[in-house]
């Protein structure tokens, strides 16, 4: 007679979620003048020893410098007026998947961001 067994799941701990939810909503420093990409950095540097943490804060580095990039094209193409609707989208899509990564975080689960450039390893 045989059991099979159950793969068992990594229950992440509550501070790792929310420190790795902080390394998401700190992108949002951005509204008091501070590059979003300052405050995944900062959770980053100061949580190197807890792995999920470190993961989550470095894909949301990644993310808010490929959004700092992005958004810049976006803004340099109103000239062809492209930008118009390229920077407004680009602005929405930042905020919405920051709050998803956010909730994501929160909940233990492992968000990846989409369009995201690896700049940091």
């Amino acid at each position: 007679m045989t059991t099979a067994t159950v793969p068992t799941t990594y229950e992440v701990p509550a501070q790792s979620r929310k420190m790795a939810m902080l390394g998401h909503l700190s992108a949002f420093v951005t509204f008091v003048g501070i590059p979003s990409l300052v405050g995944p950095l900062v959770v980053w540097l100061f949580n190197r020893d807890d792995p999920f943490v470190e993961e989550q804060a470095k894909d949301a580095l990644n993310f808010n410098i490929s959004f700092l990039i992005y958004g810049i094209v976006a803004a340099f193409s109103i000239i062809l007026l492209i930008g118009l609707l390229a920077l407004p989208a680009v602005l929405i899509t930042w905020f919405v998947l920051v709050i998803v990564a956010s909730i994501r975080a929160a909940n233990g689960e492992n968000y990846r961001y989409p369009l995201t450039i690896e700049f940091v390893s």
